[in-house]
């Protein structure tokens, strides 16, 4: 029978979705690692020696964005757990891949952003994004020594990497530690995501084995590309022979189908890394704690909610772990965590009980979604579970007028539901957490994002159009939140032609599907590729209707165009 939870209902099978979780790679989680300047995928012949360092060089990076980056999200997380937050106005990101993140973030708030990425072609890209938003981001095509070692920076108030400590050598690992213990300010917030374990046991072998055939001399002057098809045809011929280790470990077969699915980039980046390694949360505890750092929370707002992610017995054997840091490594393995998102401070503050209420409550959040497109249905790292429609209906009831609301006036107006201002918390971090909502940054922040997010976006709106556009590049940069808004690139280019003046329906589907079929392009519905030129102009107008009465009014809202 299906137990109900205040806020939420986890599903009888729940044991069972835990093994399926395991095998799961999340989505938001593709692309999230960085390139470097150490992220060696091999070295051929005498290739150490080149200027690449042994880094890929002749397949790009994603273009993801990751909202654990944007500083506007620092209140609301620092607050649930009693915690005062510091007000960027610098911060850092380190490598920061195509630099789609950096920029958003640089162009919708006042804060001032430097980083730092390897490569030439992704620092080249970053630097041109920067330019055309006209945030002042300073950024840089630099190596890790070479950056950080710079004298002319700031003090930071924020430095972030996403995925980056999980790909680059101790050498750069250390020299990192370095820059955060030299230039992190008292009060100031690290943000670190990486691999750990023991979500990442079972797999080891398989990626070293990859990695192996990968760097074997018979495959040099192949691109990464085609290295990676052979790995993963070697790999599958060798589950063929049923090996003892897919027998011990039965679900490396699915995870290996999945490998298959994946894009070529992400690949690259993910698995052929000759750096790759996983850290212990105690271990990055024990690395920060030298630094003058201690574990403030999580980054992924969903953890907060235990009751979404443990069992009772679960919750109750973690209450009973007296030390923070034991008390999160059991939470580890409890949830078979692969990937940790978390937040370091300098010097944490902690709330007083009055404080603590008043920050929570002034607290303002806005939907990401149309009310009624919300799925009830979310996965967390260790379950799937239901949301109680009764707890989040009133509270997206509130927001659907698609403005800014804060927890207190929410709580206020629900409260003849019998629910409180926790209850509004915990919603609101799933909500949030999931990409369903976001934190609302301040006035300050919000008055001086808006021309850079009107240049940023309008210049990757014309790129959807471009003869090279790929739809790699699905988020757009909002000055309300601070950060990134999903918008693909379909939706990118209805945005186009209003901007263009298309008037009527007929105008606009016609100018989308021009831009689409001159580049031999057709669209895909229900997983099936539509041929026929009518087929995709009936899918496009279906499209068209949904984006223009449904996602339209929310991108305006959020001051996306």
């Amino acid at each position: 029978m299906t137990r109900a939870t205040p806020i939420l209902r986890r599903e009888k099978g729940q044991r069972g979705e835990l093994r399926r979780n395991v095998r799961h790679i999340p989505a938001d989680d593709i692309g999230r690692f960085c390139d470097t300047a150490d992220s060696h995928f091999t070295e051929l012949d005498d290739m150490s020696a080149n200027w690449t360092d042994g880094y890929v060089t002749d397949i790009g990076y994603t273009h993801g964005y990751y909202p654990q980056l944007n500083p506007a999200r620092l209140q609301l997380a620092f607050a649930a757990v009693g915690l005062d937050s510091p007000e960027v106005r610098t911060a850092c990101e380190l490598g920061f891949g195509q630099g789609l993140s950096v920029n958003i973030h640089a162009a919708a708030s006042s804060v001032a952003w430097y980083g730092n990425d390897f490569n030439p072609a992704q620092a080249s890209h970053a630097r041109m994004l920067a330019q055309v938003a006209g945030g002042g981001a300073q950024l840089q095509q630099a190596s890790f020594a070479e950056f950080c070692a710079r004298e002319d920076l700031p003090q930071f108030d924020f430095i972030a990497m996403h995925g980056i400590w999980s790909w680059v050598s101790a050498e750069n690992r250390a020299i990192i530690r370095d820059f955060v213990e030299r230039r992190l300010k008292i009060g100031g917030v690290l943000y670190v995501s990486y691999n750990t374990q023991p979500g990442w046991a079972a797999f080891m072998p398989l990626r070293d084995l990859l990695l192996r055939h990968f760097d074997m001399p018979s495959n040099a002057g192949k691109g990464s590309a085609e290295r990676i098809d052979a790995a993963l045809e070697f790999a599958e011929r060798m589950f063929a022979a049923n090996p003892v280790y897919v027998q011990a470990n039965p679900f490396m077969q699915e995870r290996l189908e999945l490998l298959k699915k994946q894009s070529r980039h992400y690949l690259a980046h993910e698995y052929f890394n000759r750096h790759w390694h996983v850290e212990a949360f105690a271990d990055m505890a024990a690395i920060w704690a030298d630094a003058g750092l201690e574990f403030a929370c999580s980054a992924d707002l969903r953890d907060y909610l235990d009751i979404a992610n443990l069992t009772a017995a679960q919750r109750e054997f973690c209450a009973a772990v007296e030390d923070r840091h034991l008390r999160q490594s059991v939470r580890d393995f409890m949830v078979n965590q692969q990937f940790r998102r978390d937040y370091w401070v300098r010097g944490a503050q902690p709330l007083d009980p009055a404080g603590h209420q008043a920050t929570l409550a002034a607290q303002r959040v806005v939907l990401l979604n149309t009310p009624g497109k919300i799925p009830m249905t979310q996965k967390t790292v260790s379950a799937e579970i239901t949301l109680n429609r009764h707890i989040y209906d009133p509270i997206i009831d509130v927001l659907a007028d698609l403005q800014p609301h804060s927890l207190g006036e929410i709580a206020g107006i629900v409260g003849s539901r019998n629910l409180g201002l926790q209850q509004v918390l915990e919603a609101m971090m799933m909500l949030i957490g999931s990409g369903q909502a976001a934190p609302v940054q301040d006035e300050t922040g919000k008055s001086a994002g808006g021309n850079g997010c009107a240049a940023l976006n309008r210049h990757l709106i014309g790129q959807a159009a471009g003869s090279n556009a790929d739809g790699d590049i699905e988020h757009l940069a909002s000055p309300v939140t601070g950060g990134g808004v999903p918008a693909d690139r379909i939706q990118q280019l209805f945005m186009l032609a209003v901007l263009e003046q298309q008037q009527t329906p007929v105008e606009i589907v016609d100018f989308v599907w021009r831009r689409i079929s001159a580049q031999g392009k057709m669209l895909v519905k229900d997983g099936v590729r539509l041929e026929d030129a009518q087929a995709n102009l009936d899918e496009l107008t279906e499209q068209a209707t949904r984006f223009f009465v449904e996602r339209l009014p929310l991108l305006q809202a959020l001051q996306v165009i």
